[in-house]
């Protein structure tokens, strides 16, 4: 895997982030996801101000890894990266997109949840997939199922992760990181619930402890 792939490994969890109000709420924010111990994020440009929210999180926190979600063409792929974003999240496979991310050096994790998919991923160069949504598209069985014909992958399942399965999907040998809004929803950001957020990615970060042995 290329560095940042391997960093979101070692890290285990992506908080997946929709910003409605980035400039109010993007660096506390951040603050809060570092203190908590997963200094990474995925904000998603289901939200507007997708790209503020990548630059201002990068400013606040230049250490922190950040990347843009929810990706579906190259003008939305080119602002995220103008405004820092390190890495690139679809929520299917776009060969266009992909190609795009690889000429300009950039890693991308796409959606892929078949063994076509798969396929056109391993033709494409890819070596770690989003598997999303994970819970809706047969979860931790199918992940399992998928590995035995495509040993090569690390996968990244996404959608419907929470505390309570979390330790299951880690435990998989396949599975890299998960990615998760339940440490980020909408009412503990609104309402500017920073410690219970820090308190989540706590918790989310003793689980990846525990499954990989150093806990």
């Amino acid at each position: 895997m290329n560095p940042i792939s391997e960093q979101i490994s070692r890290i285990g969890v992506v908080p997946v982030i929709k910003l409605n109000h980035p400039e109010q709420d993007a660096v506390p924010l951040a603050a809060a996801l570092c203190e908590g111990g997963l200094p990474v994020a995925e904000v998603t440009f289901r939200a507007a101000g997708a790209a503020d929210a990548i630059r201002l999180m990068r400013q606040a926190q230049p250490e922190m890894l950040v990347g843009a979600g929810t990706v579906l063409t190259t003008a939305q792929m080119d602002e995220a990266l103008e405004a820092g974003a390190r890495f690139i999240v679809c929520p299917g496979l776009d060969p266009e997109i992909v190609t795009y991310c690889r000429q300009k050096g950039v890693p991308v994790y796409p959606g892929c949840t078949t063994p076509t998919d798969y396929h056109m991923a391993g033709k494409l160069g890819l070596e770690v997939l989003k598997f999303f949504p994970a819970e809706q598209s047969g979860g931790l069985a199918k992940i399992k199922a998928m590995s035995a014909p495509f040993p090569m992958f690390r996968i990244m399942p996404t959608g419907g992760i929470s505390l309570k399965n979390l330790k299951e999907y880690l435990s998989c040998p396949s599975v890299c990181a998960c990615g998760g809004s339940y440490m980020v929803t909408a009412d503990l950001i609104d309402n500017q619930k920073w410690d219970e957020i820090i308190d989540l990615c706590k918790k989310s970060v003793k689980i990846v402890k525990e499954v990989r042995g150093n806990g």
